[in-house]
This record gives structure tokens, sequence and C-alpha cells, in this order.
């Protein structure tokens, strides 16, 4: 019988034996304050998805900016999105949460704090791992935000979107001194959404959508697995290429591929956080001194994190081995 693994045996490829517990639960109350940092394409599109698909779990939205002028748009634009007749008394339809400017030293009076601030994303031609190359201006920003959570003595729990989302979720965990899971990254969502697609297009890849799972950093050491009880190397190496190159695909359009990742990464995924389901992010997988937020299947409870604990076949763990290490190296 072939030799089995687990998703929790990854951080031992560091020589980690104990990896630091996820029992915090920063998330105790119905409905959420949640603030947002920067207000750029994903960050209007997420806002967007949040107003309309919060409404259950969100009590309001700050926004913070540097461009005055835009969050000022936005107050007006995204209040106005609305149900008819969501004020009266016999009404069944949503009132939604009111969005409001934030100043930057408000930022972490809230519940849930999102950040989708970057230095700068890479041009339309840009060669390679777009999303890497985003680290060390990106890191910067983490470093400021972080310790302005760590002057606030910050609780709730910090959303990492901007890229790149894992290596950015440590870094957020490390400056800020904040519990492990108090931090989460967004970015596996919309790798797992990008398989689903192309699994859709071909009738030998479709038991993804309902055997298989995502794994790892939103980037190129990406894993998708075909199936967890019927692993296919070949199947799950080919819906992996098609599913990291799916931005390149929308860039070679002409286009900024934000619209998925504001959606399915962040809007969608943290809101199935917030209800305690289950959905894709990256965790802290290792201790005090060395480790990697690692995209899995969880969900946060009151009790904490609880990832999905799958057994995995070698061949597989060997592709998670390798991605986990790599990740473990950037920060």
């Amino acid at each position: 019988m072939e030799k089995q693994y687990k998703i929790s045996d990854l951080p031992k490829s560091l020589g980690i034996t104990a990896s630091l517990p996820l029992d915090y639960s920063p998330l105790l109350k119905k409905k959420y304050r949640v603030n947002i940092l920067a207000l750029g394409d994903v960050g209007t599109t997420m806002l967007i998805g949040l107003r309309l698909l919060g409404w259950d779990v969100i009590s309001s939205i700050g926004i913070c900016d540097i461009n005055t002028k835009n969050l000022e748009r936005l107050q007006l634009e995204i209040n106005q999105i609305r149900y008819p007749f969501a004020d009266w008394q016999d009404s069944s339809m949503p009132q939604l949460p009111a969005v409001h400017i934030v100043a930057e030293d408000k930022l972490f009076d809230c519940d849930v704090f999102i950040f989708c601030a970057s230095k700068g994303v890479p041009p339309l031609g840009a060669q390679g791992d777009v999303r890497m190359a985003q680290l060390a201006a990106n890191r910067s920003l983490v470093a400021h935000f972080a310790q302005l959570a760590k002057k606030a003595s910050y609780k709730g729990l910090i959303c990492e979107v901007a890229d790149p989302v894992d290596p950015l979720a440590k870094a957020f965990f490390l400056d800020a001194g904040l519990k492990p899971s108090q931090v989460q990254g967004y970015g596996l969502g919309v790798m797992n959404a990008r398989a689903c697609y192309y699994a859709e297009q071909d009738p030998a890849l479709l038991h993804y959508l309902t055997e298989g799972r995502a794994f790892g950093p939103h980037g190129e050491d990406l894993v998708i697995a075909d199936s967890l009880r019927n692993y296919n190397d070949s199947y799950s190496c080919q819906l992996t290429d098609l599913t990291v190159h799916a931005n390149v695909a929308v860039r070679d359009l002409g286009y900024k591929p934000y619209i998925a990742p504001a959606m399915s990464s962040a809007a969608i995924s943290i809101l199935l956080t917030l209800r305690g389901a289950w959905h894709y992010g990256s965790v802290y997988m290792g201790n005090e001194n060395k480790g990697a937020y690692f995209g899995v299947r969880n969900k946060l409870t009151t009790q904490g994190i609880v990832y999905e604990n799958a057994e995995v076949c070698e061949k597989l763990f060997q592709r998670l081995e390798h991605a986990y290490v790599n990740l473990g190296k950037l920060i």
C-alpha cells in the first residue's frame, strides 16, 4: 500500500517539530466592522462585492486611500447601491452595510482589516511571475501598517490581499507581533476558480469540480490536485499550468486581471471566513522562527482556524513540499 502523508507534515520539511497553534479566534460577533486600505482596481471591485453580498455579516465598511477624491467618489457611489424597499418595515430586502471614509490613524478601529495596498502593479507586457516582482516594494508598506496594528494592540483579523499574498501575510504576522490565526492570505480562491473554469472546458478534467483541491501560493508554485481520492499527476500538472497562466491570458488581451481575484479570492472568500464557512486561504504553518503561510481549504471557528488536513499520496506531497519550502525561504 502506498504511503500516505498529511498536510500537517509539511513543516517537517523545514525541520519544524512543533508548529504554532492556530487556536485564537479574532471573530466572535454576528456582524463585523470592516476597514479596507487602498481602493485601486482590486480594492474597488472587492468593495462592491462586500457591500452587495456581505449584509448578513458586515455592519459597516471603512475605506482609506491616499487619493481623497477617489474616497469621496466611492463613498457617494457605493452607498447608492441598494435594494429599493430595504427601509420599509415589511420589506424582506436587505439593508446593505454603510460605507464611510476612515483616516489612517483609525484604520485598526475595526474587527476586520483588509490590506489591498500596492506600490505598483507591473505594467502590461511584464514577463515572469509579476506577483513576486511586488514583494520588495510592498514589504515596506506592510511594515508600516503592521506597526500601526501593533501600536493599536489589534485583536481582529488581518486579510492580506495585495501581491504576493502569502509572504506578505507572513510579514504582517511577524512585524505586528500578532497571533498566527489573526492573519490570513487571500489569493487561493481565484486559483481554485480558474481551475474550475478550465476543468469545465475538458471532460477529462471535469472531476476536479467535486474531487480536486487547490494548495499553496497565489503564484508559480501553485499546486492543483485533480483529485484527492484518485490523484493523477499528469491531469493535475496540466490543470495547474492552465491555472497559473490564466492571468497572462487576460494580460495578453490587453487587460489587467483583477476582477476574478477581487471577487473570488477577496470578497467571496473573506465573507465565507466571517460566516465560519469552508473557503480557500493561506494559514500559518511554522514556529516562531521559520515557516510559511500556505494555502489550504480552511475555516475560522470560535476555537481558531481549522484546516483540511487531507491525506495525500507521495507524488502530490512532493509537489506540496516543494511549494512550502520555497515559501518558507522568502521572508
